[in-house]
Formats: C-alpha cells, sequence, structure tokens
C-alpha cells in the first residue's frame, strides 16, 4: 500500500510542471485526468497482458501463429492515458493490433504486390 502511495505522490508530482504550464483549466484538467487514469488503467492493462502472455504460452502448444496474436493482442495497444485521449482527440487502444508489424505491406509505397 505504502508503495502505491509514493509511486502516485511521484507520477503526481511530475505533473505538477505541466500542469502549471497551462493556460486554462481544461487543460490542467485533462493532465490530471491523464495521470490519474493512467494509474488506474496501467495496472489493469499490466494484468490483462500477463494472463495473455501465459495463455500465448498454453496457446504455442497447438499452434505458434496464433499464440504469436494472442500476445500481441493482450500486450499491445495503449499502455499510458494521455492529455489527448481524455480531451477525445486520440483512442484507447485496450487490445492491439493482432497482426505482425510487417504483415499489411500493401499500403506501402514500393511494397511489392500481395500474394493470392
Amino acid at each position: 500500500m505504502k508503495c502505491m502511495i509514493a509511486i502516485g505522490l511521484v507520477v503526481t508530482l511530475l505533473g505538477l510542471p505541466t500542469a502549471a504550464l497551462a493556460d486554462d483549466g481544461q487543460e490542467v484538467a485533462q493532465t490530471a485526468g491523464s495521470v490519474f487514469g493512467t494509474l488506474v488503467y496501467a495496472p489493469v492493462k499490466a494484468s490483462f497482458c500477463i494472463l495473455g502472455g501465459i495463455g500465448s504460452g498454453f496457446t504455442y502448444l497447438a499452434d505458434s501463429k496464433t499464440a504469436a496474436k494472442v500476445a500481441r493482442g493482450s500486450c499491445g495497444g495503449t499502455w499510458v492515458i494521455t492529455p489527448s485521449a481524455v480531451a477525445g482527440k486520440e483512442s484507447v487502444h485496450f487490445v492491439g493490433n493482432t497482426q505482425p508489424s510487417g504483415a499489411d505491406r500493401t499500403h506501402v509505397a514500393g511494397a511489392p504486390a500481395a500474394r493470392k
């Protein structure tokens, strides 16, 4: 419990300079919302990632490609709530993209055509 309070105080103190530079109350509220939102969201996301990693390990016994998708889905996505997310300017993705990072190359200029 003391560790959680200490972490919360450190994060709050690190956010104070940003809040002090804000021009209006809305920016201060969004920054505070992002700090406290991350304090709640990050442990839940970490738990989801750990459970997904365990599930991915069991899935690997049956199919390695599916296990990779499980791992990317559970540990990928957004880890920090930003002031832009609080303002609604960017989205928060709890579950990550399950495609490999180089799999969708059809939109890259000069990439070879996808084979079917």
